[in-house]
């Protein structure tokens, strides 16, 4: 009777270990999942004419994808940057779209080609200023899109 007692007493502390352990395991094992910060731009542009200028996230890498969906003139594109927006230093970035790959480094031009976004190397993003990009349209006829941006 007494042994039956031991082992029903063991059995109970040794399922409560087991319990600590496994809760102390799967505290330890979450992970924080964050969810990203974006922003979407679409654009209509007459030829010659520049969107409002874009301020991305400041000292954090940022995400730029941009694409031209012109399709009943057969101009589309698509456009990808990783850029870091240093405030007063300028912009960096790496950049992979119609004019395949390009990168820059803490280049404030105004007007500082980033990337083109169109098939037809008419439509970019581009430097604005130190703190800016915006997309410009260099062709002769209206073009539309979208920029997102997530950081």
């Amino acid at each position: 009777m007494r042994t039956e007692k031991s082992s029903r007493w063991a059995a109970m502390v040794l399922a409560a270990i087991v319990a600590i352990v496994t809760s102390a395991v799967v505290a330890n094992a979450t992970q924080t999942i964050t969810t990203p910060n974006a922003a979407f731009i679409s654009y209509n542009l007459n030829p010659g004419a520049d969107t409002s200028p874009i301020t991305p996230a400041t000292n954090r890498s940022v995400l730029v994808m941009g694409c031209c969906t012109s399709s009943t003139s057969g101009v589309v594109g698509v456009g990808q940057v990783n850029l870091l927006h240093t405030p007063i230093v300028g912009m960096t970035w790496v950049a992979h779209g119609m004019d395949g790959f390009s990168e820059g480094i803490g280049i404030s031009t105004m007007e500082a080609h980033i990337t083109y976004i169109d098939n037809f190397h008419q439509v970019d993003i581009r430097v604005e200023s130190a703190d800016t990009i915006l997309v410009h349209n260099g062709a002769s006829t209206a073009r539309a899109g979208n920029v997102t941006l997530i950081w």
